[in-house]
């Protein structure tokens, strides 16, 4: 490791501001940090498209190539952070600082920070004998949509040439994660009729309606438990939370209205669509009982769940390399669009314990060894 070049790699990346936020003031455009890889890129003689992101405020996306043909291995990660507040860093959050021998500032493991990584592992490298392209892929607004690696996914998938191997550098202290959880969050939405609560049977209350229908979500869990298991994950099934509930104006009113809202957790095998599926069976009888007065829809577009599909000779080469067992995660990424394009492997410095977190830094002593982890896959698929 060219110690000197890499940290200055990190010192350009964290001095840009590039957090992502549903908050238009805190918004900011990535473009600067795609300029800045491309800068980096070019001399090594990568090819490099700069992609605007549709729907998104001046976001953009990068495909840069190294080589000729499709296949090849790419690193992955995304150029967005969250919003920072200053006040609750010991440091400026935009300026590098070492003390104690971590390297600190905003995006130093989440994730920004794995382009000096990767920039320094292609450095370090005899570029001129591989014998399969090299790619790097930035992407927009992971904090937030997702929308940058969804446009990038369809444009990979629809596109002559692609990687055959994708390495997202999320923070997992270098064990390799093939496999996280989905998310379906959805909506039931309950009428009923209105009355003085003196005479209960002169109405229908909705909350009545809306308790059956929590019960029977209820015993949809238990019956997950039993139809789906992963062992990989901590918590081995697909889970169901009921997070939000309102219904009703007055106690002395029969409440006309009761909505909940709820997640499910899914895992590789028991997709969006079956859960959906799955839930609506669940409340079928309750909505026979109650015509036209029960329903369930999409919060918002699901996140489906990533792995299942890994080949194994991948899994033995990342464990052999990194010397850690493969693991399962509970936290989302955007492995769960890549795996649309490629074989996926989710694997990055620093620890996901520090994402998101005020004096976000990286444990120097881990640069050099995860350094050589990138630079050894690099030669096992490439060279």
């Amino acid at each position: 490791m060219n110690r000197e070049r890499f940290l200055n790699f990190y010192k350009e990346l964290i001095a840009i501001s590039s957090s992502s936020s549903e908050k238009p003031e805190e918004d900011v455009s990535n473009e600067e940090v795609i300029d800045l890889l491309i800068s980096w890129l070019a001399p090594l003689g990568f090819s490099a498209d700069k992609i605007p992101v549709p729907g998104t405020r001046g976001k953009f996306n990068l495909i840069a190539k190294l080589g000729t043909g499709s296949g090849g291995t790419a690193f992955s990660g995304h150029t967005d952070t969250v919003p920072a507040n200053p006040k609750l860093w010991t440091s400026p959050p935009f300026q590098t600082e070492i003390r104690n021998g971590r390297l600190y500032g905003l995006g130093t493991i989440d994730m920004k920070g794995f382009f000096a990584f990767v920039t320094e592992t292609l450095y370090s490298m005899d570029l001129g004998k591989i014998q399969h392209p090299v790619w790097v892929l930035a992407t927009a607004d992971e904090e937030t949509t997702m929308n940058g690696a969804i446009h990038m996914s369809e444009i990979l998938r629809k596109a002559p040439e692609k990687p055959d191997l994708i390495i997202i550098g999320e923070p997992t202290s270098m064990v390799p994660v093939v496999m996280h959880k989905g998310q379906l969050v959805q909506v039931i939405r309950c009428s009923g009729i209105g009355g003085h609560a003196s005479n209960p049977g002169k109405g229908l209350s909705a909350i009545r309606i809306l308790h059956k229908c929590m019960s029977a979500l209820y015993n949809l869990e238990d019956k997950l438990k039993n139809m789906y298991t992963e062992r990989l994950f901590e918590v081995p099934y697909p889970t169901i939370n009921i997070g939000e509930i309102r219904g009703g104006d007055a106690p002395n009113k029969i409440a006309d209205f009761a909505e909940l809202v709820f997640e499910a957790r899914l895992m590789p095998g028991a997709s969006s669509d079956i859960i959906r599926s799955l839930s609506k069976e669940a409340l079928s009888p309750i909505m026979a009982e109650f015509p036209n007065r029960i329903t369930l829809e999409d919060a918002y577009p699901p996140t489906e769940a990533f792995g299942g599909g890994i080949p194994e000779n991948i899994r033995t080469l990342f464990s052999e390399i990194s010397g850690k067992t493969p693991i399962a995660v509970n936290y989302a990424t955007e492995a769960t669009y890549f795996q649309k394009v490629a074989t996926t492997v989710v694997m990055g410095p620093g620890s996901i314990n520090m994402a998101h977190q005020p004096d976000e830094y990286l444990e120097l002593s881990e640069a050099e060894p995860a350094l050589q982890v990138l630079r050894k896959l690099l030669e096992k698929t490439v060279f």
